[in-house]
């Protein structure tokens, strides 16, 4: 078993984790003898925001930029080339795959639903429905002033 370890924020809103051993389990423990498909899995039903990026990738900067704009603090999962086909797919990251299109990452899922890369995180956001998804999922709450 392994756990995760807070390291502290970035400077883009971020926060850096680190696994660790652990002896004791937690609710962000992590089974070592899980596969990719089942950690991924369950990081994206236990948590509301959820991107899965590559290393350095420009466009998961620009999507936890957004997020943070919102007010959100999504849980960015950094992933090895080889773990990238294990994200799941939707119809729409499917459909763009076949047309030459990537369906891997970066990738953002809302609510344990994929909602695509950084394009189709701005059209919701431009067409005034990001909010209202992400309220909708306890990811931020909808305040008065």
């Amino acid at each position: 078993m392994q756990g995760v370890r807070l390291y502290g924020p970035l400077s883009d809103g971020g926060v850096r984790l680190e696994l660790s051993p652990t002896a004791t389990a937690s609710p962000l423990t992590i089974d070592v003898a899980e596969t990719a498909e089942v950690k991924i899995q369950r990081l994206i039903s236990e948590n509301p925001v959820v991107i899965f990026s590559r290393a350095a990738c420009c466009m998961c900067h620009v999507m936890k930029r957004l997020l943070s704009t919102i007010g959100v603090t999504p849980t960015v999962i950094e992933l090895e080339e080889d773990e990238i086909g294990a994200l799941p797919s939707s119809p729409a990251a499917a459909a763009a795959e076949e047309d030459g299109g990537g369906a891997g990452a970066p990738a953002v899922f809302i609510g344990g639903t994929r909602v695509g890369g950084i394009e189709s995180l701005v059209a919701l956001h431009v067409s005034g429905r990001l909010v209202p998804k992400l309220e909708e999922v306890g990811a931020i709450t909808n305040m008065v002033l």
